[in-house]
């Protein structure tokens, strides 16, 4: 009798397709995922060729997506809907800019419904250099704003952090520190780009740990070993290299990124050799260890 009923979950289990037993692109038995990719990384190829832009994410494995909430690369917002049903790629979050979330709050919220966005979020605040206290402050007010406006509509605001939010403030601690600590937990939430998170020198687990219910998600990038970053938020993209190559120790960053629960993880790859870069990070992810 138990031998019947083992072959009969075999058999079970087996009608599945592998996906449904959590065999996702970019996981491996450590890294449970889910990995889906920033559509930013094809911008030059979704202006060339539109939709068929697409086809490659598809090709790749991906399921989900995270997309522009304002620009969306020469395709109309209809075209970019449509693609994305046909392809059965699920937009899970947008980004947007500052700007547009707190003056044309309506119309953001209008965009993020009809894709049916539960995450809107923006990558690069204005400022000036260097970032100060005062525009901390002012930042953390402003984010505090539009977490309020979008929550109204069931919509999680988060900020990605770019690097320049690192410069040094009291007590061994930096503004992002203080942008932290200014803003509401419930309403301001935060996406970690590891890249920009390590260009300016800071440890991506400590402020996984630091910070454990603030995270929801996690830009996959890597910098290339020998780069010396700094606090201006740019560097050159050919700099961003493929998952596991690069000054990121991920094995470590992926383990306490598990423990603290982020809920999804976007490749973001900038780099000139994209095409050529994400079948490598996936490839690494599958088999990343800890």
């Amino acid at each position: 009798m138990r031998t019947l009923v083992n072959i009969t979950l075999l058999g079970i289990l087996f009608s599945f397709p592998l996906a449904a037993l959590g065999d996702e692109v970019g996981t491996s038995p450590s890294f449970r995922g889910p990995v889906g990719l920033q559509t930013y990384s094809l911008r030059d190829q979704i202006k060339q060729d539109g939709a068929k832009a697409f086809d490659y994410i598809k090709e790749q494995g991906f399921k989900i997506v995270e997309i522009g909430l304002e620009n969306h690369y020469g395709m109309t917002r209809e075209e970019l809907r449509d693609t994305l049903k046909k392809l059965e790629l699920t937009p899970i979050a947008a980004h947007a800019g500052l700007e547009y979330i707190l003056k044309k709050t309506d119309e953001a919220v209008e965009n993020a419904k009809f894709f049916n966005i539960k995450y809107v979020g923006v990558a690069w605040a204005p400022h000036r250099t260097p970032f100060d206290e005062a525009q901390t402050l002012k930042l953390a007010e402003d984010f505090n704003t539009a977490g309020k406006l979008l929550k109204e509509h069931g919509i999680q605001f988060f900020y990605h952090n770019h690097g320049y939010e690192f410069y040094p403030y009291r007590d061994g601690l930096t503004l992002f520190d203080l942008l932290m600590e200014k803003t509401d937990p419930e309403l301001v939430k935060y996406q970690m780009d590891v890249l920009w998170t390590i260009h300016p020198g800071q440890d991506p687990v400590k402020l996984l740990k630091q910070y454990p219910d603030r995270w929801v998600s996690m830009h996959l990038k890597d910098l290339a070993k020998g780069v010396r970053g700094d606090l201006s938020g740019g560097t050159d993209n050919k700099n961003d290299v493929p998952l596991g190559t690069g000054q990121a120790d991920y094995p470590a960053i992926l383990k306490a990124a598990q423990e603290v629960g982020i809920k999804y993880y976007f490749i973001e790859d900038e780099s000139p050799d994209v095409l050529k870069q994400i079948p490598q990070s996936l490839k690494f992810l599958s088999t990343v260890r800890f």
